[in-house]
């Protein structure tokens, strides 16, 4: 390839982001130097207003998780508040664009935005998860500086069962484009496969926005991942004054490399509009080539070949972080989580940033793509700890009537290219009994699938679960308008109420969360239903009742991360049931689920003080620090065959069989200095994994995982993981020091991350205590290119340093 071309491909795909984000025109990123203040100031929406004394912050931007911490504020949005807060940014329209459309894009904003330009308010968007673009061009001076203006109002904080963040949490671009011009998400490839050929077929929406008819010709090409047309076609099209018009058309492919989660393969599709042969408008799809097959009997099939999803629910907030999105961070996330065996993610139980999507996408994980916990009536919402008290019931159910079938097509029309995408939840637990729906079925008894009264029994003055139906049926006829080409379904919490209604039926597949003992029942009672498990516990029966079930085709553990809100008692962040914590370490759990899930051999040892002889634990810490001579139990999670255990090269503990029941063999064996190993054997006893933990001694000096860190400018995220060590080097997994980050250059300190739940003091400053010997901290470039030198220190501590190299 030749340098020009290399330019052009490279260039290409760094803009695929801002092609796909909108699907028309020239988007650019407006996410640097917006003015913000955490105050109800109804002025700021005038141009004329002055707030050069504000903060001055890029978005993404989360304002609740960089406030304190309070018992005074609500458990289930971790203590943290929300408020109503604003942001100003002025920006420059050339001259040169007159006569062309301005768009404001905004990928998220948490929540009940307005949106104003120049002191003219372009609209109102309540949800605060759903993506929406404006047209600003009636109110726009071109030639000379306008004035941005977004009120968001979370005075209501307590609306979420968990976390959720407040504020411009993700990205916002300004777009530019011809009155003619492709719609927004307007372009739509869905593909197939037919033995070795793809077919790609593509509808692309056009709008006129002039008061004369046109004439256009509307090119697809299909490019590689080397950036080579391997197929393309042509159609005219005609469109009316002040109309819109849809082509619809097909590519096919011979020898189309698949999309599957070992090669994740890609095409990106270039859709060019020419008016009287002058190109007015492009954009660049990012699609690719696999199939799903759903059945009753067999489960999932991706590709034609058999398989179970793997999964687990994941909130959007990255801890210190809160819900502001940055790609990198969970691309590292994501990644941490494919390691584990991981293959299929639930967005639990909203939409992700579009970033998301993409990378599930490039690195191979199938998605369940969520879009509501709640539907017409609140849910409870626990506020000085998880089930526990009395509860609140703000959410956003007053506005479900109004929008929810605009939010739902929104979230499918932005969504649908991404070939990760595997099917539409319309809700999670709206069902969930007596909160807030009910039934007689909820009294027990007889066939109901309750043995006793439950959730307080029937309460007929409750809202009837029976409305459960048609709703659904509204909500999927909404996905359906957009796409058809996935099924619908929805987490169920009351399977056996839900059974009493026409809920279920309204849905392509069915989603039981927590609900392993109706596997077989419903099997035979629905003998049409597609049945998975849509929220799962982490214990070994919630899997083996997938495994040895063809018809169950996944579960989704809950959860992939812990994560802020749905907190217990003060003190405590967030819940604690994540595969791995805030900071991305994975925790034994992890491992325990590695050993079940994943095809490389591995092996882990963890240890604990058993407070019985029968206290298996999936939870055993790599800890070798006790008395000597103590009994300890030694917990070793694997795939092999076989183990052993050796301590300092001796053998202490027996050949073991893996145990089945379990999934974990275990060694009771005295306390003694040195390192302890677990061997992995196969079934020949040959060696094909080790783990070693090993006795720690004082903490005597921080040392930083990485090397040679390089970052984008624009966008990037660097996360640096420090830990304490002894003498030796050895990782002090009991050591709690104090730590502090400085930073020299172009760059930002976003927060460190210890991945304490308990721990309630500032994440977000320069001084926090490790966790398990263990501190992340995270590195914002600020878009300039160079060198940043970050420093950690902590008394009595040798310190540590490393340079970033900004690109």
């Amino acid at each position: 390839m030749n340098i020009k071309k290399l330019l052009v491909v490279t260039f290409m795909f760094s803009c695929l982001s801002a092609f796909s984000q909108v699907s028309f025109g020239d988007a650019q990123k407006i996410n640097d130097n917006w003015n913000f203040i955490l105050e109800d100031i109804p002025e700021a929406k005038n141009a004329s207003y002055n707030s050069i004394s504000w903060q001055t912050v890029d978005v993404p931007h989360d304002w609740s998780v960089r406030e304190q911490l309070s018992p005074t504020l609500s458990s289930c949005t971790g203590f943290l508040p929300g408020g109503i807060g604003w942001y100003r940014k002025t920006i420059n329209i050339p001259e040169s664009k007159q006569g062309e459309k301005v768009f404001l894009y905004f990928e998220g904003v948490y929540n009940r935005s307005e949106v104003f330009i120049n002191g003219n308010s372009l609209g109102k968007r309540p949800n605060g998860y759903i993506s929406f673009a404006y047209d600003a061009t009636s109110f726009v001076k071109y030639g000379e500086e306008n004035t941005i203006a977004v009120r968001v109002d979370h005075s209501k904080s307590a609306d979420s069962r968990w976390y959720t963040g407040s504020g411009i949490y993700r990205d916002v671009w300004l777009v530019y484009s011809n009155p003619v011009h492709i719609a927004q998400w307007g372009v739509y490839a869905y593909p197939e496969v037919n033995k070795s050929t793809g077919i790609l077929n593509i509808e692309v929406a056009l709008e006129n926005e002039t008061a004369s008819k046109v004439n256009l010709e509307v090119k697809n090409e299909l490019l590689d991942s080397n950036g080579k047309v391997v197929s393309k076609n042509s159609k005219k099209v005609a469109i009316i004054p002040n109309n819109n018009n849809t082509i619809t058309t097909k590519i096919k492919l011979r020898n189309a490399k698949l999309w599957d989660l070992e090669n994740p393969n890609l095409y990106n599709l270039r859709t060019t509009v020419y008016k009287n042969g002058i190109q007015i408008d492009q954009t660049i799809t990012q699609t690719g080539f696999r199939s799903f097959t759903f059945d009753p009997n067999k489960g999932f099939a991706l590709n034609g070949k058999w398989m179970k999803m793997k999964g687990v629910c994941l909130h959007h907030d990255s801890g210190v972080l809160g819900a502001a999105m940055y790609k990198d961070v969970w691309k590292k996330r994501l990644k941490t989580l494919k390691e584990i065996g991981v293959n299929a993610i639930r967005t639990s139980h909203n939409p992700q940033a579009t970033d998301f999507y993409e990378l599930c996408d490039e690195l191979g994980l199938l998605v369940l793509n969520e879009a509501y916990d709640e539907w017409e009536f609140p849910k409870r919402k626990w506020l000085v700890g998880w089930n526990k008290g009395t509860p609140g019931f703000e959410g956003s159910y007053d506005y479900f009537e109004e929008w929810a079938e605009k939010d739902l097509e929104d979230f499918v029309r932005r969504d649908r290219n991404h070939v990760s995408v595997f099917a539409w939840s319309i809700g999670n637990e709206v069902d969930y009994p007596n909160d807030p729906y009910s039934h007689p079925v909820l009294d027990g008894g007889g066939d109901t699938g309750f043995s006793q009264a439950t959730y307080g029994g029937y309460q007929k003055d409750a809202p009837d679960a029976m409305r459960l139906g048609a709703i659904a049926k509204r909500l999927v006829a909404a996905v359906e308008k957009y796409d058809t080409s996935r099924p619908t379904t929805a987490g169920l919490a009351g399977v056996a109420m839900s059974n009493k209604t026409e809920y279920p039926g309204a849905l392509g597949i069915a989603g039981y969360n927590y609900t392993e003992s109706k596997y077989h029942s419903d099997h035979k009672k629905y003998p049409n239903r597609v049945i998975y498990g849509s929220e799962n516990r982490h214990d070994i029966d919630a899997w083996l009742a997938v495994k040895n079930n063809e018809h169950i085709f996944g579960q989704f553990l809950w959860t992939g991360f812990d994560y802020l809100g749905e907190s217990g008692r003060w003190p405590s962040r967030g819940f604690y049931s994540g595969l791995v914590d805030f900071s991305g370490e994975i925790k034994p759990k992890g491992y325990f689920r590695q050993s079940l899930w994943s095809a490389e051999p591995m092996i882990y040892i963890g240890t604990y003080t058993p407070r019985n002889e029968n206290h298996i634990s999936m939870d055993a810490w790599p800890l070798w620090n006790y008395k000597e001579g103590k009994m300890i139990r030694v917990a070793c999670y694997t795939n092999a065959a076989k183990a052993r255990l050796e301590l300092n090269g001796k053998i202490v503990g027996e050949v073991k069989d893996y145990d089945e029941e379990t999934g974990i063999i275990y060694w009771d064996i005295p306390f003694a200095k040195g390192k302890l190993e677990a061997v992995g054997l196969d079934a020949n006893n040959n060696e094909e994994s080790r783990y070693a933990i090993t006795e720690s001694q004082q903490p005597y000096a921080l040392k930083i995982d990485q090397k040679n860190i390089t970052i984008d400018s624009e966008n990037g995220v660097a996360q640096i993981n420090v830990r304490v060590v002894d003498k030796e080097g050895i990782p002090v997994m009991l050591s709690d020091n104090e730590v502090k980050c400085t930073i020299e250059g172009v760059a930002t300190l976003l927060g460190l991350e210890a991945g304490n739940n308990s721990d309630m003091t500032d994440y977000t400053d320069n001084v926090q205590r490790v966790f398990h010997g263990h501190i992340s901290a995270y590195i914002k470039a600020n878009g300039e290119k160079g060198t940043v030198k970050v420093s950690f220190k902590s008394p009595w501590l040798q310190s540590v340093s490393t340079t970033i190299t900004i690109e």
